[in-house]
């Protein structure tokens, strides 16, 4: 089962069960980081696996465990080495693994070695068959032919049909761009269209202004929502904001999209964590819980290194609209996902 149809079952069964149906926490528990070092973490269950993966900068890394919390201790597997030179030999990051069609895909960012920057920078995939994505061969797919350069390229699906959102290099840093794909690796890129761009002070922080990170999520009342980071990754309130559209509006429109004034995860000086962003979504493994995960750190020192994996499970309103909550301290004990 793909994942956004994990999430649409997932949310069927509470709109039946409603807040009652929610299970009793664990009586075990787990601490973070699920990964030390493990900036731009993304996670997906599937075939009762999670196949978890972040940015290393040199290859491409897939962790493979049957529990959320056995992220920390999972055998890492190198499955793609960029090639010496040419368009996607450098900068590795922000891989996510999708499995579509019956194949499995892995998205990543990279850049030209003979002249890393912003302009060179382009999504990338690659396509594997094994039932298994830790095993297998993966063939080259070549870059996404979006119309601009840019970085953190995410797959939905919803009504029948794919769609592809980025990060795209337009104007003064970075906005959300979205087209339809015509397959795993290729958009119908005449219909690409900005749906949002960094109007907000929050998403100008650092000295930049950048929208990147855009992942998924359905809502609870039928809402396409999309969750994003805004300000630049060294900037210590680096945030997350999110874009709603309503039941049944076309996601292809910008004018479909509602902007969240506020960010609706941001960093906790009270509880040490900062720079929180650049998150995935998962369920537990009986699909009754909601999961996020998400990379920050601990200092508030202006700088990107130092960011830890994290995971936290979340709530839902009644609106039908997630609610983070506030994130926790590092070491917090947190009972383990249910149906484990």
């Amino acid at each position: 089962m793909t994942y956004w149809k994990t999430l649409l079952a997932s949310a069927l069964l509470a709109g039946a069960h409603g807040a009652a149906a929610q299970p009793a926490p664990s009586s075990r528990t787990f601490t973070n980081p699920l990964q030390v070092n493990g900036p731009d973490p993304w996670i997906i269950r599937h075939g009762g696996q999670y196949y978890y993966t972040n940015t290393t900068g040199r290859n491409l890394t897939l962790w493979k465990s049957k529990t959320l919390e056995g992220v920390k201790n999972a055998p890492a597997a190198v499955v793609w080495t960029p090639p010496a030179t040419g368009p996607n030999s450098t900068q590795i990051w922000a891989p996510e693994l999708h499995f579509l069609a019956g194949k499995w895909y892995l998205y990543y960012t990279a850049s030209d070695r003979a002249n890393p920057s912003d302009q060179t920078r382009y999504v990338f995939v690659l396509e594997n068959a094994s039932p298994d994505p830790t095993t297998g061969t993966w063939v080259d797919k070549g870059r996404v032919n979006t119309k601009h350069p840019g970085l953190d390229g995410t797959v939905f699906e919803h009504g029948g049909r794919r769609y592809f959102v980025y990060s795209a290099y337009v104007g003064p840093q970075s906005v959300l761009a979205i087209a339809p794909l015509t397959n795993p690796w290729t958009l119908d890129a005449t219909r690409e269209t900005t749906i949002a761009t960094p109007t907000l002070a929050w998403e100008k922080g650092g000295g930049r202004q950048i929208l990147e990170g855009p992942e998924f999520l359905a809502g609870r009342k039928g809402q396409l929502l999309l969750v994003y980071s805004a300000s630049a990754c060294w900037d210590d309130n680096y945030s997350l904001g999110m874009l709603t559209a309503a039941p049944g509006a076309d996601p292809l429109q910008a004018a479909s999209w509602t902007k969240a004034p506020q960010p609706v995860f941001h960093p906790s000086a009270e509880n040490g964590v900062w720079g929180t962003g650049h998150n995935s979504f998962t369920t537990s493994p009986d699909g009754r819980e909601s999961w996020l995960l998400y990379h920050a750190k601990a200092a508030a020192d202006g700088k990107c290194e130092g960011r830890s994996a994290r995971a936290q499970r979340f709530a839902w309103r009644p609106d039908g609209t997630p609610d983070f909550g506030v994130p926790a301290a590092l070491g917090t004990p947190q009972p383990v996902p249910s149906g484990e």
